[in-house]
């Protein structure tokens, strides 16, 4: 099984405009409610490739039941602890030049909620796999993942964690199963430039030498790298439009995690996570099955190293 754990989730209201003026009367062209959060956006593409996982994190309030139908909508299921606030919601104004956005900073969680969380990664059985990622609530400390890590551990899990900078770096030892920076996130870790692939690959491969078990690269336009101690792989982007980056990492690390739990191919989880990254990206929400299935014979891998 794998799990997702989602601290700070919202509803992420998304407004379109011809054209924002501040201090004015701005009308708006259209809008869509989502429910939102790294961790989430995971559990949503499992669900759109029919694999199961349960959703963890913190919720209050009408935003946070509008999150909790939504996601029963979509057939996923649901163990969020219930917090006294109202679950914040997240502002983002589109118009015809760029995109404005107004996040809000989310409710206090008590220490009898975490605690609850905490209890609840009791029910992990040998290999399932912990999904931690996305803002935490202003009361919570910065090693709040992290410190899920051990509780993790105890019961023979797996457990990835999304991040960047030193907090990624101070991950690696306790070894998650994937890591997936992009190509500047990388650069910055070793505080370098890249001027081809091989320099990204060696880079990738101190990270695996440090505790990391799989590390994907996304180079957004000119597709993503997966880095083995043996060997590199290069994936292609398929032809489309990009429409919507948000969520497409979400996506990309989402194929990965649910095809590896199931096959323990790195290969097939590789071209999977291109599929479902590439649907998000070419869509105004998240990938849909449609468009995952639509894209997955057009992914090419090549290994360069």
């Amino acid at each position: 099984m794998i799990y997702t754990i989602t601290a700070n989730p919202s509803i992420d209201y998304v407004i379109q405009l011809n054209q924002l003026t501040t201090g004015q009367v701005n009308r708006v062209k259209s809008d869509v409610k989502l429910p939102g959060g790294k961790g989430i956006n995971v559990s949503r593409i499992l669900a759109a490739l029919d694999l199961p996982s349960t959703a963890l994190g913190f919720i209050g309030g009408f935003t946070g039941d509008f999150i909790q139908q939504q996601l029963n909508n979509e057939l996923v299921d649901c163990q969020f602890t219930q917090v006294p606030a109202d679950t914040r919601i997240n502002v983002k104004i589109k118009d015809a030049v760029e995109e404005t956005e107004i996040n809000g900073q989310g409710p206090a969680i008590p220490t009898a909620a975490v605690d609850v969380l905490k209890a609840q990664l009791n029910q992990l059985k040998p290999g399932d796999i912990v999904f931690m990622s996305g803002s935490l609530p202003p009361n919570l400390p910065a090693s709040f993942y992290k410190d899920l890590v051990p509780l993790i551990h105890e019961r023979q899990a797996e457990f990835v964690i999304d991040t960047t900078g030193q907090a990624l770096l101070d991950t690696l030892a306790d070894r998650p199963l994937v890591i997936k920076p992009n190509h500047h996130e990388l650069a910055e870790l070793f505080n370098t430039t890249f001027a081809d692939h091989q320099a990204i690959i060696a880079a990738g491969r101190q990270l695996l030498t440090k505790g990391a078990q799989h590390v994907l690269v996304s180079m957004a336009g000119a597709g993503a790298l997966l880095i083995t101690p043996e060997h590199a792989y290069l994936g292609g982007t398929p032809k489309g439009t990009v429409i919507n980056s948000v969520g497409a990492g979400d996506s990309m690390i989402a194929g990965f995690v649910g095809t590896f739990s199931q096959h323990h191919d790195a290969l097939a989880a590789f071209k999977t996570s291109l599929a479902c990254g590439s649907a998000t990206a070419f869509s105004e929400d998240l990938a849909t099955t449609a468009k995952i299935n639509d894209l997955l014979p057009h992914i090419e891998i090549t290994q360069i190293d």
